[in-house]
């Protein structure tokens, strides 16, 4: 499997057609590619590469300055869980600190009423550029990703737009992260072993470093292919599909390169309750969940701030859910 051809590679083009056909035999390919891995590619006529190229300069130039002026705009201080994450903030299982940097955008929700932890106004750094062309990669993939919520649906057997009333205001987040290449005394992972807390992944990287751990529980390398992204499942995807789909345990080994990678994380609204859609002869494997709720308590035990926040008392978790409650268990 560290071949990269050991992945499924699905084409998405069909879902931006007008055909019903079409789009459902892209829905059965993504069925099939998710049923034998959690992780796939994916390419697609839709997908605008000029946008990521846009990211990914603007992603430089933003990492590249001092510390004072990128603590600025600390996600620390912010109401919505955005802005800059600097290395050591993020710690998964283990104990171990993340060595990267990042900086997060989560759905610019303008309005006070209905806003909620991870819904509200974003935090933007004093950059020029920096804002137009993060939003102009995040609604353009956001759009995709609404395609694809529907090709999801028709592959559990459910009306093609059966998620569109729960994607009126959903809290996607998109991450724009910074591995740098670490001093070769030090052997500190990009990221730590976990599974992403939402539907599903969109993901493009300049270069390797992601691992996968397959069924059987061993780690196998993921490496970029051209023209395309790389797609997972996450944690209420699995509960949805009632373990037909599995969210994959992944983590970022120590970088032999400087690399860059923009994961835009897809989930439902804030308030919307997510359960086994598919049970198998009646048994459902899992407990209902609230989508938002769900996404905050996993983030709210690995960023420092926000424990720092539940220690003081201004933030209280009803009963979260342990991280690696989903996906392969080693």
């Amino acid at each position: 499997m560290n071949d990269p051809a050991a992945l499924p590679i699905v084409d998405i083009s069909d879902l931006a057609g007008s055909s019903v056909a079409d789009r459902l035999a892209v829905a059965h390919a993504l069925d099939d590619a998710c049923r034998r891995s959690g992780f796939l590619y994916i390419r697609g006529a839709q997908l605008d590469w000029r946008l990521a190229d846009r990211l990914l300069a603007t992603a430089k130039r933003y990492f590249a300055q001092g510390m004072a002026a990128k603590m600025a705009h600390y996600i620390g201080g912010s109401s919505n869980h955005s802005g800059y994450v600097p290395a050591g903030e993020e710690e998964f299982g283990g104990g171990t600190r993340d060595l990267k940097e990042a900086y997060d955008v989560n759905n610019d929700y303008p309005h006070a009423e209905g806003r909620r932890p991870l819904l509200g106004p974003n935090l933007w750094p004093d950059l020029p550029g920096f804002r137009d062309d993060v939003l102009a990669y995040y609604r353009h993939l956001d759009a995709i990703g609404r395609q694809l919520f529907g090709a999801f649906a028709c592959a559990l057997g459910l009306a093609e737009d059966h998620f569109a009333p729960h994607l009126r205001h959903p809290p996607n987040q998109l991450r724009l992260i910074h591995y740098p290449l670490a001093p070769a005394a030090e052997d500190r992972p990009g990221i730590g072993a976990h599974t992403d807390y939402e539907c599903f992944t969109l993901l493009f990287a300049t270069s390797g470093g992601l691992q996968v751990m397959d069924r059987s529980g061993e780690w196998r390398d993921v490496p970029p292919v051209d023209g395309t992204m790389v797609m997972n499942i996450g944690d209420m995807m699995e509960l949805m599909s009632n373990g037909r789909w599995l969210a994959t345990t992944h983590r970022v080994k120590k970088v032999a390169e400087e690399r860059y990678s923009f994961p835009l994380f897809f989930t439902c609204d804030y308030d919307h309750v997510v359960a086994p859609l598919v049970p198998p002869h009646g048994a459902r494997r899992y407990a209902p969940i609230r989508c938002g709720e769900h996404l905050f308590h996993q983030t709210a035990q690995t960023f420092a701030y926000l424990k720092q926040r539940q220690a003081r008392g201004e933030v209280t978790l009803a009963q979260p859910l342990p991280l690696g409650s989903f996906g392969v268990q080693a």
